[in-house]
Formats: C-alpha cells, sequence, structure tokens
C-alpha cells in the first residue's frame, strides 16, 4: 500500500506564508511527477497549483507564480509547497498528488493524499 499524507495547513493572515509538507511511504518504488492541487470552497474541481517531475523541472499556474514554490527531497519521497504572500482566493483544501510504481515492471499510477486546509483571511 502508498500513502502520502500532507501536512502544514492552517488559518494565516494576508500576505503570510505556510509551509505544506506532503510525505509518501508504503510501497514506493519510484516517483515521477509530484504535484499540489487546491480545491477552492464551493468547487468540485481540483485546481492544479504547482508540479515538481523527477529531474525537478517545476511549473506553476499563473495565480500563483512568483509567490509559491515546490521542491522535492526525493530521497524522502516527499514534496514541499512554500507559499508566500498568500491571498484570501489562495483558501482551500490542498492535495499531494504523486504519479509513482509500486514496482520496476509496475505501470505509473497517481496517487492521492487526503489533503490539508489551507484558510488566508483578509
Amino acid at each position: 500500500q502508498v500513502q502520502l499524507v500532507e501536512s502544514g495547513g492552517g488559518l494565516v493572515q494576508a500576505g503570510g506564508s505556510l509551509r505544506l509538507s506532503c510525505a509518501g511511504s508504503g510501497d514506493i518504488f519510484s516517483i515521477n511527477d509530484m504535484g499540489w492541487y487546491r480545491q477552492a470552497p464551493g468547487k468540485q474541481q481540483r485546481e492544479l497549483v504547482a508540479t515538481s517531475t523527477s529531474r525537478e523541472t517545476t511549473d506553476y499556474a499563473d495565480s500563483v507564480k512568483g509567490r509559491f514554490t515546490i521542491s522535492r527531497d526525493n530521497a524522502k519521497n516527499t514534496v514541499y509547497l512554500q507559499m508566500n504572500s498568500l491571498k484570501p482566493e489562495d483558501t482551500g483544501v490542498y492535495y499531494c498528488k504523486a504519479d509513482l510504481k509500486t514496482r520496476r515492471w509496475a505501470p505509473v499510477v497517481g496517487y492521492w493524499g487526503r489533503g490539508t486546509q489551507v484558510t488566508v483571511s483578509s
């Protein structure tokens, strides 16, 4: 089994910072892309916030460019999201996703964490 566990969410005032972490554990052979998604209040869809490939190429949603930074520690199967200059519209549940293999010859499968709440007050 594979588990992804997010941490670091909370309540912060606009302009503040938070750092999210997502640690993978269990039956992990290798991880390709890792990313963060968020689900805003009242919305059903999760939107992409930031991604990092296995070669650590990164990509960001336009709304967070220059404010958020994604990084990863491959030895720890962990991905981070440093969020600065937070805005009320950043509020939502943040989910970690990892595309990984459980065996050398297994297909790449996407796994999700359970999410962590981020609330930014104005």
